[in-house]
């Protein structure tokens, strides 16, 4: 399978953080990263993120892939509170795409719902995905991308 992750990181050491998920994510398979990018955060005041993307290529499917995930946030010592989903963190990994499925269960929605108004997963992903074709919107990652820049 072939899969798009978005990497963010606004606490402590940036690049540290979206290095552990890239080295986590090359141990699964060959894996392409974006330069990274310094944005500004969405929700409430809080340090700017540093921000990339990567795509992977293994043999877990989405369910386990995600699980993975869950687990490099835990090795950069990420804390979740409930119902603080905008909040500052070590390390965000959120799972984009996998191949052209589109994927709904209980806590995994693929394509992200958020992937098409989102400049800070969208600009990395481009560098790297740009004719991704997505799964529902059925536009490349490139249209996307320039479709939220002509709306910014």
């Amino acid at each position: 399978m072939k899969a798009a992750l978005g990497l963010g990181s606004n606490l402590g050491d940036r690049a540290a953080h979206l290095q552990l998920a890239v080295d986590g994510l090359r141990a699964l398979g060959p894996t392409i990263v974006s330069t990274f990018h310094e944005t500004a955060p969405v929700g409430p005041p809080q340090p700017d993120y540093l921000n990339a993307a990567a795509v992977v290529e293994c043999a877990l499917e989405p369910e386990e892939l995600h699980a993975y995930t869950k687990e490099l946030e835990s090795r950069a010592q990420r804390v979740r509170t409930p119902g603080d989903r905008w909040g500052p963190r070590t390390l965000d990994v959120d799972l984009l795409l996998c191949d052209d499925r589109a994927v709904r269960t209980n806590g995994l929605v693929i394509p992200h719902p958020g992937l098409a108004e989102r400049m800070f997963v969208l600009a990395p992903l481009v560098e790297i995905a740009a004719e991704w074709v997505v799964p529902g919107w059925e536009r490349t990652v490139r249209e996307l991308h320039a479709d939220l820049r002509a709306h910014s």
